[in-house]
């Protein structure tokens, strides 16, 4: 393999959240697509350096904060090019096209009506998608179980996976209405876990188990719903990143009670399998709150897990 083309790519968030994206010029390389800002890293230059340079010179503003959110690589015969994406948090300077590209504010839930480099689809889905993953836990009756996730929801919980290997299908899709009825409310999403077969129409996704994922060959569901997958090697990341997986869970990352006899990656492991992968990594297996910034650190989405926001039964 050649060389490694790094480029920064920064993803302005400003005012009520929304995103700086701007537009290409129709005669440059698939011009009229929109795009997030940024440019290659100049030899010696470190990631935070050529960020702040590269959105000075597209949007005349200086950047004062900014957070990893995902690494995009693609191989070519004769080079890779590493798309090192930041979330810039904080700035000065009103934002525009300062190189004559149009720009526009818009928020994360209306970024896929955009037409975007096929390359941005990560970003895009990273934007959108939350640094906590909820799984649902066991409860000692249904109405435990809406205590429980009661009690996630106030804790900030935005996105929940309802996950209930134990219950017969009628009972499952009973927590199903229960989740529904408790998160819709908050705009909190919510998703199946298992196969296509538990998607409804008033799901946001659904999440399938490795087996379900192994036994793929195409995209199961509409583009437009949400599809995650449970990977616990390379192999089954590949298998997800052909498909075209929004997201993955990888475990386990930490020793966990619920699967003592599996090996533990553990973070060096998890960033390298996680570097290879296209697409937003969770962190899951063993993981609290506390390790969040870790995820974030080692090339994760986040975390996701019962434990960090489960209810005092579990």
């Amino acid at each position: 393999m050649g060389r490694v083309v790094r480029v920064a790519v920064g993803v302005v968030q400003g005012p009520e959240g929304r995103i700086l994206i701007a537009r290409r010029a129709d005669d440059a390389h698939q011009g009229g697509l929109w795009e997030f800002p940024g440019g290659k890293v100049d030899p010696g230059e470190t990631l935070t350096e050529a960020l702040a340079r590269e959105l000075r010179e597209e949007l005349a503003i200086d950047v004062l904060a900014s957070e990893p959110l995902i690494e995009i690589r693609h191989d070519y015969p004769d080079k890779s090019v590493l798309l090192q994406v930041c979330r810039v948090t904080e700035f000065e300077g009103e934002p525009l096209g300062a190189e004559g590209q149009p720009v526009r504010w818009v928020l994360p839930e209306a970024l896929p009506n955009f037409a975007f480099p096929a390359a941005n689809r990560p970003i895009v889905n990273a934007i959108r998608l939350p640094q906590s993953l909820l799984i649902t836990g066991d409860a000692d009756s249904p109405e435990e179980w809406e205590r429980c996730l009661a009690h996630a929801l106030a804790r900030g919980v935005s996105w929940v996976q309802v996950r209930a290997p134990s219950l017969s299908e009628p009972d499952y899709q009973d927590r199903l209405d229960r989740a529904l009825a408790l998160c819709r409310p908050k705009g909190v999403k919510v998703l199946a876990h298992g196969s296509a077969s538990r998607l409804r129409a008033d799901l946001d996704g659904v999440h399938f188990n490795s087996e379900a994922l192994k036994a793929c060959r195409e995209r199961p569901v509409p583009a437009t719903v949400w599809w995650g997958a449970s990977c616990h090697s390379p192999e089954e990341l590949r298998q997800a990143a052909r498909l075209g997986v929004d997201y993955v869970t990888l475990s386990p990352v930490m020793p966990t009670h619920t699967h003592p006899e599996a090996e533990p990656l553990g973070w060096a492991r998890f960033a390298d399998w996680v570097a290879a992968a296209p697409m937003p990594v969770y962190a899951l297996g063993g993981v609290t709150e506390e390790h969040r910034a870790q995820a974030l650190a080692n090339g994760g989405q986040g975390i996701a897990g019962i434990g960090f926001a489960w209810g005092p039964s579990h």
